[in-house]
Formats: structure tokens, C-alpha cells, sequence
């Protein structure tokens, strides 16, 4: 066996392992290779890790196949190969698929009138714009209906949201502007159930996810049990990977034809323009829920950096996850780092950039807290209970529990009448769980230090989603001022304070 391989193998192991003791077929995994034997530079990868550290606010992971194999992976802990990632809106070009899959079967054509499916739902006089809204303006975002109306869609509400889409205003021709929404995808999902009987997880299970070997896919569902469409998908790194492979290959897998070349075609081709800034790639055109990027590529994409970038030209897929302000910022470290890297033919062995890159890969983690293990402050607030006046968080108190040198610090805290127990590593990412409002445990893996020495800081990752909150608790007197911060959010709510009072 190569060198080369060998040491590619060392980054790969860890990944392997850990996808098997999640149940995974080993035999539906992606093949695995060195970079150098399909034709793509270690060195240069090595590049792209660096600058993605150094660009990307909080990359999570990332997966690069060339000519159908994996050339190198890694993840950030606490995020890891076998634990799933909230998808976003990279959860619509799924649902495309289950669109084109209805429609392969005759269920539907991209041609029906939305209205057709719901007839029940439907204004009493529906306005001529909306009598001629079809399935594809729902696809290419074109509904004719206007951003305004579109933003505070009511997902989470008990509503029955097919019916709040159809009483929207659509004041322009649907085809005639894009206008990107969720709702338009929510009700595509509704569309498919209802000619399918199944929701859209149900009915790609067996034609889509089963095949691909992607296990334990979840996806969030409306108050009427519709899977939310849009948004609400979960799976892992290579699953995503493995989703961009089959349409890089015109929708065949394996010798099977999963997906009809002929929707793959019409989904990443340019459906609708968006834009005119040659430097963006949210102005390269709109497909059927995929976006065009540029150099001729095509993705999925969700919030905060979940993607899917599908390389024709290089025979080649990138799934990233992240958590990032910047969406923009993820592509450019692509283009400017991964292209480059591509030759057109096996390149010489590379065992010290191999070896470099592997090492690289294997001890990714993302920041744990900076600060001193303890504090003088640490032994005279230990068993102290600290009670927070009423909050929208829900914070009602927390107590440091007393520890023994050297050990974790522990944090008792009772957040909306559940109490929690948080460990918090020291240096290192501990796993644990939370229970947050009626989702049940909440998986989290929690860093801290003594920022100060009146100051106890951690970083908590809810690391099967995007989300990591940091909190300050400064203690002054009998009172501590816990400060709250979350990474990035919808709408974030900025940084919140909360001062908490000692009890007697």
C-alpha cells in the first residue's frame, strides 16, 4: 500500500468508526481516496482548511468528493461525522427532488394549478392571479406575491398554513419577479402529500434516502403534520455529500435510476433570474429550489452556511456546514481555495503534504473557552444558589456545585421550571443534554474557564444545529450578572442581561 494512503487513512479512521456505530451500511458509504489519486493537491486542501478557520466564523464541517470519491473530511468538535445538522433552508432542494419524484410518477405536473390541491382551502374569490399560480412559479419562487406578506409566513403557529399561503395578496403575475421564500416550498410539501398520502419524508424514504444509505433523516412538521418543506430537515455531512453526488450524477446511483435525469436537468438549470452582480452568487440565477452559482456550478443552501455545491466541470461535490453571518464568505474560500486545487489527471504522490493534511484533519476543534481552571472566586460561591427575577429565558437560578480541584465545574440552573445540570469541560468539549421547552433533551457539549477572576464564561454548542451561546457570569457581592450572546439567529436578540441575587 502507498505511503500516501496510509496516511490519508489516519483521518478517515475516526470518521469510519463513528459512522458504523451509528448504525450506518458500510457498504452505502462514499469510497474513500487520497486527494492525489483523483487528481487533487493535499497541499492545497491544507490551504483551504486554514483559510476556512480564518474566514469562516465557526466552520463545522466539510466534505470534498472528486470522480465519486471522498478526498478529505473533517469536522469541528464538538461537531462529528455521526451526529446530524440542522440543514436550513439547504432542506428545499430535497424537497424539489420529492417534487420531480410525484411528478415522474404522474401525480402532478409542474403545470397544475395550485389550486387544484386545494380546492377546500382556497378564498372564496380567489383573485386571478392566484387562479393562475402553478406548481413551477412555487418552484422557481415566482409566486407573484411580495416579500412583505411573505416574511412573518407563520410557521410554528397552529394555523392551517396551506390556507394562510392561498389568502396572501399576490398583486403581480406569479412568473413575473423572484421574490425567495419558504412558504412557496412549504406548500410544495403540502402539494406532494397530498397526491402522495405521504408526507415528503415518508415518501423519499425508501426512493431517495434508503439508497443513498442516509439513516434516521428528521424533518420538522407543521401543526398539521406536513413536513415543513422549506426548512426542518436534519442529516449528516456525508449525506449531504452523498444527496450532491447523485445529481452530479444525473440522478442515477449505484446502477439505479434514483431520480430522473430529466428533473435533475430542469432543477439546476437557470428557471428564473435574480440578479445582475457578476461577484455574487446569489445573483447567478434560480432553479427548481437550487441556486445557480457561479463558474457554472449549482447548490443547495441554507442559513448560516449549509451547503451543497455541485461542480459539474470538476466532477466534484462540497458539503459544508457552518455557523456564519456571512454566507458569501463560504463560497469565496471555496472558489478561491478548492478550484485551484483540481489537476485533470492523478497528481505525484504527496506523503508530507499528506501527512500534514491528515494530522490537520484530525484534531479539528472549534475554540473552547479561554481562562484560568479556577479562581478565588470559585470557593466562595460554590453551593450558592442565585435567583433571577422573572425573565423571557426562562433563567429562574443557577448554583456552581462545589468540585474538587481539578474537576469539571458543574452548573445547577432551573430554566423554565426543568432543572439542568451542565458540565462544563475544562479546555475540552463536554457532551451532555438540556431539555428545552416541549422539544425534550436537547444535545449540548459546553467548554468554560475563569475569564476573570470574577468571572466564570462557557460556550455552549447545541451541536446537532448552527447554534452555540456564550454566557458571562460575573459575581459582585451577593449578585450575579449573567451576560447572554448568542452566534447568529433569524432575528438574534442581541446581547441580555440578567442579574441574579444570592439566597440567604
Amino acid at each position: 500500500m502507498k505511503t500516501s494512503r496510509i496516511l490519508a487513512a489516519l483521518c478517515l479512521v475516526a470518521p469510519l468508526a463513528a459512522l458504523a456505530s451509528a448504525g450506518d451500511d458500510p457498504s452505502l458509504r462514499l469510497p474513500r481516496s487520497t486527494p492525489e489519486e483523483q487528481g487533487v493537491s493535499s497541499a492545497a486542501l491544507l490551504g483551504f482548511v486554514q483559510a476556512a478557520e480564518e474566514r469562516i466564523d465557526a466552520p463545522h464541517s466539510f466534505m470534498l468528493v472528486r470522480h465519486g470519491r471522498v478526498v478529505a473530511e473533517g469536522w469541528w468538535a464538538p461537531y462529528a461525522a455521526d451526529e446530524p445538522h440542522e440543514l436550513y433552508s439547504l432542506s428545499k432542494s430535497f424537497t424539489s427532488t420529492a417534487v420531480g419524484l410525484a411528478v415522474s410518477d404522474g401525480k402532478l405536473s409542474v403545470d397544475d394549478p395550485v389550486l387544484k390541491f386545494f380546492p377546500d382551502k382556497a378564498p372564496a374569490a380567489p383573485s386571478k392571479n392566484l387562479r393562475s399560480m402553478r406548481v413551477r412559479d412555487l418552484l422557481r419562487m415566482c409566486t407573484g406575491q411580495r416579500e412583505e406578506d411573505l416574511k412573518a409566513f407563520p410557521f410554528q403557529s397552529q394555523l392551517d398554513l396551506a390556507r394562510v399561503f392561498l389568502e396572501l395578496p399576490a398583486p403581480d403575475k406569479p412568473g413575473s419577479h423572484f421574490v425567495y421564500n419558504t412558504a412557496a416550498t412549504y406548500m410544495l410539501s403540502a402539494i406532494v402529500q397530498k397526491v402522495t398520502g405521504q408526507t415528503v419524508l415518508d415518501f423519499l424514504r425508501p426512493r431517495l434516502f434508503e439508497p443513498l444509505g442516509i439513516s434516521n433523516p428528521t424533518w420538522e412538521a407543521s401543526a398539521q403534520g406536513v413536513s415543513l418543506g422549506g426548512f426542518g430537515l436534519s442529516v449528516r455531512t456525508e449525506d449531504i455529500a452523498r444527496f450532491g453526488q447523485l445529481y452530479l450524477q444525473k440522478g442515477q446511483w449505484r446502477g439505479r435510476q434514483l431520480v430522473p435525469a430529466g428533473w435533475v436537468e430542469a432543477a439546476t438549470s437557470l428557471q428564473t433570474s435574480n440578479g445582475s452582480d457578476p461577484d455574487s452568487d446569489w445573483d447567478q440565477g434560480y432553479g427548481y429550489q437550487f441556486w445557480r452559482c457561479r463558474h457554472g456550478f449549482y447548490r443547495g443552501d441554507g442559513a448560516f452556511g449549509q451547503f451543497c455545491v455541485v461542480m459539474p466541470e470538476y466532477d466534484a461535490v462540497i458539503a459544508i456546514t457552518s455557523a456564519t453571518k456571512d454566507l458569501q464568505a463560504v463560497l469565496n474560500v471555496v472558489w478561491e481555495r478548492v478550484l485551484p486545487a483540481f489537476g485533470e489527471a492523478p497528481l505525484p504522490a504527496d506523503p508530507a503534504s499528506d501527512r500534514l493534511l491528515a494530522e490537520r484533519l484530525a484534531g479539528l476543534s472549534l475554540p473552547t473557552q479561554a481562562g484560568q481552571p479556577t479562581s478565588p472566586t470559585a470557593a466562595r460561591i460554590a453551593g450558592r444558589r442565585f435567583v433571577f427575577p422573572a425573565n423571557r429565558q426562562g433563567v429562574e437560578s443557577m448554583m456552581f456545585e462545589p468540585a474538587a480541584e481539578g474537576a469539571d465545574v458543574v452548573i445547577a440552573a432551573r430554566v423554565a421550571g426543568k432543572d439542568q445540570r451542565i458540565v462544563c469541560g475544562r479546555g475540552s468539549w463536554v457532551k451532555g443534554s438540556i431539555v428545552m421547552g416541549e422539544r425534550g433533551p436537547v444535545p449540548i457539549a459546553v467548554s468554560g474557564a475563569w475569564s476573570s477572576e470574577d468571572t466564570y464564561s462557557l460556550i455552549l454548542y447545541r451541536y446537532e444545529t448552527p447554534f452555540s451561546t456564550t454566557y458571562d457570569v460575573r459575581f459582585a457581592g451577593d449578585e450575579a450578572i449573567l451576560d447572554v450572546d448568542t452566534n447568529v439567529g433569524l432575528e438574534p436578540p442581541g446581547r441580555i442581561r440578567l442579574v441574579g441575587k444570592a439566597q440567604p
